[in-house]
């Protein structure tokens, strides 16, 4: 069964202005344990003590996930991370050559003596301890370069090798650059070596491509697929952990046990605290979502939700909805009347038409029209304006 690794508290504080503080990192990750979220990846504590607390909160609170800890390629960060009590724990070092000219100016030979030291090193430390080791930006790197330190990094106590798509550059519709190849050509290197560590995979969204290739990747045997709530993270993000999961559920043949009931609320949450916005039109979480505004749909959704949505919003714990404006129909006016409680208008068949018009006229001020806030006072203007009508016509 596909894993998930959530990486929200981590990667995901890695968008420009996102802070969790620790209570609300401890909050994020219990709906991800509710959730049924494999693996929480609470952060690097090398880069802040406030971090290192956090994990360390998350990491005795009793969850059913794994709670891993991301570190450098060093020994004292593997030391610091293990403090937290994790029994997760990620080591990235790349093994481009110009990450390795540039950035370390160490050959291959010596990056690989470096991963082989501190994954040992760690595995010493813990017998139990899951270490999972990335080579930074694997699809650029030489596949050459990736096998050697991946095999290394096995040999040395690692449990899983993680496909690092670090810059979004992977695409499913070329052979040589998709992820498929990548996790493909791994798994059957190691087979050659009787080693079987779990592949992991890590899609960035820089092409808008993220979702696609972690299907990709799923499709070609990949064992753990990161993910964020939003697709936060460095620059555009990575995979949106609401829209793999209900992609999974569709494709895996048995079906998961995750709890998606909880999406809708740990979104809204994630969102208020890291102070970004869920676009209304999200899939899944989004406002309009499951929202239905114009004539043709609201109609035929009035009666069978099927015949427009191909979701069942309940999962999620919401219901379908409808919008008023410039697109909606007569239709959709009794039905939003229905909704404020007005159902003994819809038989006045002028008030509606009023109403109706009403809604067109508000409109095309190019903003929605709130049904619970602002209908009621479209209905008691058309009242009072029918009202007057006939009084004049009586008095005429």
């Amino acid at each position: 069964m596909i894993q998930i690794l959530d990486s929200t508290l981590r990667e995901g504080e890695q968008t420009p202005g996102v802070y969790f503080p620790p209570e609300i990192k401890l909050a994020i990750a219990q709906f991800l344990d509710c959730i049924g979220v494999d693996i929480i990846e609470a952060g690097n504590p090398a880069v802040d003590r406030e971090i290192a607390l956090a994990i360390g909160l998350i990491a005795n609170a009793g969850f059913k996930a794994k709670i891993g800890a991301h570190c450098l390629c060093r020994k004292d960060d593997v030391k610091k991370a293990l403090e937290c009590g994790v029994n997760f724990l990620g080591i990235f070092f790349s093994v481009s050559e110009q990450r390795l000219q540039q950035d370390y100016d160490i050959g291959l030979e010596k990056a690989i003596e470096k991963i082989v030291e501190v994954i040992a090193f760690a595995r010493e430390q813990q017998e139990n301890l899951v270490i999972r080791y990335t080579p930074e930006d694997t699809v650029r790197s030489p596949m050459e370069n990736v096998i050697a330190a991946a095999m290394a990094a096995v040999r040395a106590g690692a449990n899983i090798i993680s496909i690092a798509d670090t810059t979004g550059y992977t695409t499913p519709f070329a052979r040589n650059r998709s992820i498929s190849y990548y996790v493909k050509t791994l798994k059957a290197e190691f087979a050659r070596e009787h080693l079987y560590p779990k592949i992991e995979i890590h899609c960035h969204n820089d092409r808008g491509l993220a979702l696609a290739n972690a299907l990709d990747a799923y499709k070609a045997g990949a064992d753990i697929i990161d993910v964020t709530v939003m697709g936060l993270g460095e620059r555009s993000g990575i995979v949106d952990l609401a829209e793999l999961l209900i992609n999974l559920t569709d494709i895996i043949e048995e079906k998961p046990s995750w709890n998606l009931s909880y999406l809708k609320e740990l979104y809204d949450f994630v969102s208020e605290h890291s102070h970004i916005s869920i676009s209304p039109h999200h899939p899944l979480v989004g406002k309009n979502a499951f929202t239905h505004y114009a004539g043709v749909h609201v109609n035929a959704v009035a009666k069978d939700e099927r015949l427009y949505q191909s979701l069942n919003p309940e999962i999620f714990g919401i219901k379908s909805s409808l919008a008023l404006g410039m697109q909606s129909g007569y239709i959709a006016v009794k039905l939003a009347l229905k909704q404020i409680g007005r159902e003994e208008l819809i038989e006045n068949q002028d008030l509606v038409i009023k109403i109706f018009q009403k809604i067109k006229e508000i409109a095309k001020r190019g903003t929605p029209i709130d049904i619970e806030k602002e209908l009621p006072a479209i209905v008691e203007y058309c009242t009072a304006s029918q009202i007057t009508g006939e009084i004049c016509s009586v008095s005429g």
